[in-house]
């Protein structure tokens, strides 16, 4: 019998363990109070399976890695996106991260290559000169905004990178346009899975401007790079290229998506990687000499370049173990095709599911007092020894669709993260307020403000 389905000899208890709820509500009001505490107790309170419901629907979380597993590998067919993704699909259309079936295999396909590791490694020199230029306009002793300097270095490597084009000039107009489509993302993915309508954009004003901007920004880009007569070995050019089996080009409409949906989550995630990671290190000032201490005896005071990578282990924990306490991607939904059995409960079709990264990467049984940064749980990594489950750690989330830029990414932060340290000491500023703020992604809220002092590795 297919894994999808559930035998009829075999008696389920239908609902899992889960909070009460209120009349008709149901956990609406808890859920729109703290959506990640919420969440979190759930786990705390009622174990590995949680059913729960808003108004009239039914929701599930998944916690335990074995049942990760089932759902993004063993039955990976069984499942599509969870609805809430339509509200991504607002902004993104149909591109790599919301598309399903033969169309996304289709273009993953073609979008696989740019992400060989050749490639890859090619792209170092653009994230250094990248990285080398912004912290050449910072001072000793001014005061940064760590996640706008991310957001806007990293977008200037994947415009260079994937693009071939230098997209710098605009980053303020798509890190305001971000802020506001990703501000109510919460709102829209709850709205997305209560009601099956999409509501009009003319209730959304605002969201609608900033998504025209970044469809200007990315249609620039393209009308740029089909007018140009210099080929360039980038993403876009290996897409203008690309021809389905009957011969016919990618659409506009295809080649915006896709390039909307790399533009954002292919600077978005590492940035955020990178500010979690330098927040963490200004508050383990042991930690921070210990990798200050690797960059002195592998680098110096020059650049690193994909060779090193190998010899720079103890950063590549650092960034590790901040993606676990702060996975830039902090969540995957999924929807139920057919009935199936989730650690041993019957899970009818048509259910979301949710795998949070946040709740499973903080769970004690696989990471003991896991609210510790501590890089050195990775010194002999226990997910590749066995010692916890494979999707007990699952930033780049996992299965088919696993993300296609994992490698670019960690290249990308521990390359950035290298040379921020080598160069400066941060220091947290009193008073300001950090703040976890669940949207698409896991942002500080308020931004993380540092005073940079100047520091200086002999040769």
């Amino acid at each position: 019998m297919p894994a999808a389905s559930v035998s009829a000899t075999k008696t389920l208890p239908g609902v899992p363990p889960g909070p009460k709820g209120r009349f008709l509500l149901g956990s609406l009001v808890e859920l729109s109070r703290d959506w990640l505490g919420f969440y979190a107790r759930c786990a705390r309170e009622h174990g590995d399976l949680v059913y729960f419901h808003i108004l009239h629907v039914p929701l599930y979380l998944v916690v335990h890695p074995r049942d990760i597993e089932f759902i993004l590998v063993t039955n990976a067919g069984n499942f599509t996106k969870s609805e809430d993704y339509r509200a991504l699909a607002r902004v993104l259309g149909r591109g790599l991260l919301t598309s399903e079936g033969e169309f996304w295999r289709r273009q993953r396909g073609l979008i696989q290559p740019a992400f060989r590791r050749e490639n890859i490694l090619a792209y170092a020199r653009v994230m250094t000169g990248a990285a080398g230029r912004m912290l050449d306009s910072w001072k000793d002793n001014g005061v940064r905004n760590l996640h706008e300097d991310m957001m806007r270095v990293t977008l200037e490597i994947v415009g260079q990178c994937l693009y071939g084009a230098e997209v710098s000039g605009a980053a303020e107009r798509v890190g305001k346009a971000m802020e506001v489509v990703t501000e109510k993302f919460i709102v829209n993915a709850s709205q997305a899975l209560l009601f099956r309508f999409e509501i009009p954009d003319l209730f959304a004003p605002r969201e609608r401007r900033a998504i025209a901007e970044l469809n200007e920004i990315i249609g620039g880009i393209i009308r740029d790079k089909r007018s140009s007569n210099q080929p360039r070995d980038d993403l876009l050019d290996t897409l203008l290229r690309a021809r389905d089996a009957e011969g016919k080009p990618m659409s506009d409409a295809q080649l915006r998506d896709e390039m909307m949906t790399l533009f954002l989550a292919g600077h978005e995630t590492t940035a955020i990687a990178l500010s979690w990671a330098c927040y963490l290190l200004a508050q383990n000032p042991q930690i921070e000499a210990k990798l200050v201490e690797e960059l002195r005896s592998v680098l110096g005071n020059r650049a690193p370049t994909p060779q090193d990578l190998p010899r720079l282990s103890y950063i590549e924990m650092v960034v590790k173990e901040a993606m676990r306490l702060y996975p830039p991607a902090w969540g995957v939904g999924r929807r139920a095709i057919a009935d199936c059995e989730i650690g041993g409960y019957r899970v009818p079709a048509g259910s979301n599911v949710f795998i949070l990264q946040w709740i499973t990467q903080r769970d004690p049984r696989f990471f003991p007092d896991p609210e510790r940064f501590d890089p050195e749980r990775w010194r002999e990594d226990p997910v590749r020894s066995g010692k916890i489950p494979r999707f007990a750690y699952l930033p780049f989330g996992g299965g088919p669709r696993v993300c296609v830029g994992a490698s670019f990414a960690m290249m990308e932060a521990i390359l950035l993260l290298a040379m921020i340290q080598q160069r400066y000491h941060l220091e947290l500023v009193p008073d300001h307020p950090v703040e976890v703020f669940a949207s698409v992604t896991l942002r500080p809220k308020h931004g993380i403000r540092v005073t940079v002092k100047h520091r200086e590795l002999a040769e």
